[in-house]
Order: C-alpha cells, then structure tokens, then sequence
C-alpha cells in the first residue's frame, strides 16, 4: 500500500475498457475502464445499483460482458467462469460470503482443488495443516480447521474466505465490503493482511461504503455512477471525501443526523427487560424504550449485541429474566408470540434472514400480516397490493411499485422494505440489528431520516451498529457493551467516538 508518488511506473496488472453489461430493461455497465496496478490497492466506490456488483462478476467470469475488452497481465482474455478466473489468479471475496456451512474449515478452503499427493486427492490432515498456516498467515490460528463453518462466526467465516482465496497462486483479490462485519481490532487484523498481500505484489480491488477506510488504505480509486466511471484511478489519500461523494451521488451529501426528539425519555414504556440473559452471550439485562425513544446498543463484534435483539425478539431462548411489551410478559422463544405483541425486528443478514428475495416486495412487505388479506382460505391479492404500495410509499421505497422483485432493489431500498413489513403489521417497537450495512452514503441519510420519523410516529426503537457514530448520531440514549455486559449507559449527546471506544475495550465499571 505504498503511496502512489513512491512506485515506479509499470503496466497494469488489469486493464477492463468500454465494458458493457445488459440484462432486461437495465443497461447495469456502459462502457466501463477499470486499471489496476500490481501491489496497489484499487478502491471501487459508487452507489448500489451503480454496477459494482455487476462489475466484479465480469471480473469474476459469473457474467460474460456484451462488449469491451479484458487485458491481464498483458495479455487480452475472456473470463469464461470463475474456475477459468481463479486459474489466472484472480479470487472474489463476496460480501454475502459463499461458503458451505456444513463443511468444516479446511474442507471449504480446499474445495474444488483439494491437496493431492502422487495424484491421490488428500482429505484429511495434511488438508488440516495446510489450512492451519493459511490462517496463520492471517493472524488467526486460533480458528481450528476441523470447525464446522456453520459455528464460525461472521468475521471468522470472512477470515475463511480469504484463507481460500490464498489458497491458490492469486495475483489479485477483489475484497467486497469486507469489514462489513468486523470489529475494529479485525478491521486492523484486515488492514495487516493486505498490507502483506500488497508487499508481496498482490493487487487489491476494494470495495466499501465507509469512505474513511478508502483514504486509510487506497492507493486510487474508481467511481462508478448509473454504470459508467465517472472518475478513473483518482488518487485515494488526497481527493477530498466530498468530491467523491458527488461524483457517487450526483450532489453534495452532508453527514447531518435528524434532530432528537425532545421528550423520548417521558414517553410510556413499551419494551422492557427484567434480568435478561444468554449463558455464555450476555449477563442479566435491565431495559427500557420508552415511545418515541432510539436506544442504542454499543460493543465490539461478540459483545452481546446482535444476541440481546434476537433473544428479545424469541429467536433465541433466555437462560433466566423476562421481556415486557406494553406491561405484558412475552413466551420465551417465541418469535409469534414476540411479533403478536408488537415487536418487529430488522436482521443482520437482511438477505438470508428477513427478505424472500425470489419474492415481490408486495409479498415481503405483507408476508407478516397475510392473515388480513386471507378469507376462507382464498388470498385477497388487491387487498395486499393497495396495503404494500400504501406502506411502501410512507416509507419513499423506490421504485415505489410493490409488484418488482425485491432483489432488484438496492440495499437501502430492501431495508425499507423490511421496515414497511413491520410498518404495515403495526409494530410497537423496532429492533434494528447494523439497519444501514451495505448501504451507500446516499441512502443511509434517508433511513436515518425513516427512523427518526418513525420514532417520532410513537414507536420505540432498540438498534445496534458496529458504526459508533451511526449509534451516537442515531439514538437518544446509549448502552455500551462489553463481553456480554452493559459497563455504560447515558444519553448519547454525553458521549463521542473515543470514549465510546475506550468504555468497550477497557470495560470500565456500568453507571
């Protein structure tokens, strides 16, 4: 990652000019260029829907561009498939990671060229060994090769991704929003891996949302916009954010958070939680959301934060306590009984966890409150489309026509449909679990925007983000976690940033 100024002048790595890429009714690229260097790392930066995704599988051999041409390491190539790509050396880290769960480590490290000896395919240990110097070299050899990747969690599966990506003769390695779901210390676990990547020649393509970490570790960057490059290889660590963010947006963008709500704290309590626990994931838990109230839950990746929503919501059973809404005592671990009492929650993993992506938005937003269209078991079909569009436009979704499949959606636009799920189920309170990963900078003011609004409407709000200013600028009052235990709690215009990050690194006694 040496600064651009210091490198001598050499030929690219990879040269991808005048790519283009239709599908039905949407040209995703329009004459795309994309140069990137060996040993530097490449930022690709723009909105979703802009032709990223599009892009990298290009790149990948997923997709086979209608025209434009394809020069690596000198040579012009076409990129049939992905194995014809990761024979050429480049590998693709995906953001909603690939990997088969029910394969142990080493098995997902090696699938598809498992170690040989003497032309015999080698599955057991020396397999386990060869992966274990893998995550070695990643700074991880804590992770067993024998683990189920299933029982990993998020950031160990990235860190397995990777260890699969080394384990071919890669020469470049397109990274997709891969601190998405670090925490700080993996993000510079991250930070040190393609540094040693880039010392040794190895190019990297990365791709984020969060513009501070494109300054941190580009070398350039590329900006795509409606599917063309609206800015080539501009140098990272000198082009000012807000010149990037117009290029991506098309306008200038202002980081401002909705103004609070000045009487959130004398509101009637909607959701509260009496010594509240998960063995071995957080201790006993005293809450309150009161209406019209943002709470929001500060820690590191293992705190406790994302099991705390999901064992009030009764995706997981807790050990001891009860959880309250409206007064009323909820069934542990029931998710029915959670969403009959006015709790709705907003996953994580929206993709894999909240959103029927094969699905149209109508039957996304409606799929929680089917039994108001369902008569003698026939489905009134108008009756759910008039409620999904009247949801789906409080909420400015766009497009705004509920009947499009809500995998064409951007990122920011299937979070809004999750929450006009709940929206239309008339929820009592909101459990937000990272409501802008993935999201561009353009469309996370709007949901911030959207939430605001619908705590401001009376709804309580618990929401839980790795990004601290997001929760600072977000929420009313502020719990901070760590190992399972909450060591703070205040309003949140009392914090900032780094004390936020001393409290859940030093662990500092609760007040």
């Amino acid at each position: 990652m040496a600064p651009e100024q210091d490198r001598p002048p050499q030929p690219p790595l990879l040269l991808m000019d005048g790519i283009t890429k239709s599908f039905p009714g949407v040209r995703a690229l329009d004459g795309v260029a994309l140069e990137v260097l060996p040993g530097e790392v490449h930022c690709l930066l723009g909105q979703n829907g802009a032709g990223k995704s599009t892009l990298i599988k290009v790149l990948a051999g997923v997709h086979q561009p209608d025209g434009g041409e394809i020069t690596w390491q000198g040579e012009q190539v076409t990129l049939r498939s992905p194995i014809a790509a990761m024979r050429r050396g480049i590998a693709t880290i995906y953001q909603e990671l690939d990997l088969v769960t029910h394969l142990s480590v080493a098995e997902n490290v090696f699938l598809g060229h498992e170690p040989t000896s003497a032309g015999f395919v080698v599955r057991g240990r020396e397999a386990r060994v060869a992966t274990g110097k893998l995550l070695k070299r990643l700074g991880h050899p804590e992770i067993d090769p024998g683990t189920l990747v299933g029982e990993l969690s998020a950031a160990h599966q990235q860190i397995v991704s990777m260890a699969r990506a080394l384990s071919h003769e890669v020469r470049l390695i397109v990274m997709d929003e891969p601190s998405a779901a670090l925490d700080p210390d993996e993000v510079e676990n991250l930070f040190r891996i393609v540094g040693d990547l880039t010392s040794d020649g190895v190019a990297v393509v990365y791709i984020s949302h969060r513009l501070e970490e494109i300054r941190r570790i580009g070398d350039r960057v590329t900006v795509l916009k409606d599917g063309r490059a609206v800015a080539v290889g501009l140098p990272a660590k000198t082009t000012p954010t807000s010149e990037v963010v117009a290029l991506m947006t098309g306008r200038n963008v202002e980081y401002i958070f909705p103004e609070r709500s000045s009487g959130a704290a004398d509101g009637k309590v909607l959701l509260k939680t009496e010594g509240l626990s998960r063995k071995g994931e957080f201790e006993p838990l005293d809450l309150e959301i009161r209406t019209g109230e943002i709470v929001g839950l500060a820690g590191l990746v293992g705190s406790g934060r994302s099991e705390i929503l999901e064992t009030i919501f009764g995706a997981r059973k807790a050990s001891s306590g009860r959880v309250l809404v409206d007064g009323q005592e909820l069934k542990p671990g029931s998710v029915r009984a959670a969403v009959r009492s006015g709790l709705g929650l907003a996953p994580e993993e929206r993709k894999a966890q909240a959103l029927l992506m094969l699905e149209s938005v109508t039957r996304n937003v409606s799929v929680s409150s089917m039994s108001r269209y369902a008569r003698g078991g026939w489905l009134n079909r108008g009756a759910e489309f008039v409620a999904a569009q009247k949801a789906v436009r409080e909420l400015s979704l766009r497009p705004d026509n509920p009947a499009v499949p809500v995998r064409t959606l951007s990122g920011g636009n299937q979070q809004k449909a999750v929450l006009a799920r709940w929206l239309l189920r008339g929820c009592k309170v909101l459990l937000l679990d990272e409501p802008t990963r993935g999201v561009d900078v353009g469309a996370r003011a709007e949901l911030y925007a959207v939430i605001r609004r619908l705590a401001d409407d009376g709804l309580g709000v618990l929401l839980v983000s790795s990004e601290v200013p997001e929760v600072l600028g977000l929420a009313d009052r502020v719990l901070v976690l760590r190992e399972g235990r909450v060591v703070h709690e205040s309003p949140a215009q009392d914090l900032d940033e780094h004390r936020v990050l001393d409290l859940v690194m030093e662990g500092s006694p609760a007040t």
